[in-house]
């Protein structure tokens, strides 16, 4: 799938942030772009896998919204 991200450097730490703004709380960072989008990636993967847990403790339910 694919997931739109924000990635900007950041001028105090140094290095680059990144975020996914579709998943609230995806957030990474990385030295430099190319480790900050391998970071992204995996955060992703590690929200969407909590996702699907608390989905399975029947502790999130999915709603279809029209719009």
């Amino acid at each position: 799938m694919e997931y739109p991200i924000v990635i900007e450097q950041d001028p105090e730490a140094g290095g680059y942030v990144v975020y996914c703004p579709t998943l609230k709380g995806c957030v990474s960072q990385g030295e430099t772009e190319e480790e900050a989008l391998d970071n992204i990636k995996d955060a992703i993967k590690t929200y969407l896998e909590s996702i699907e847990d608390l989905k399975r403790q029947k502790k999130l339910r999915t709603v279809e919204v029209t719009v």
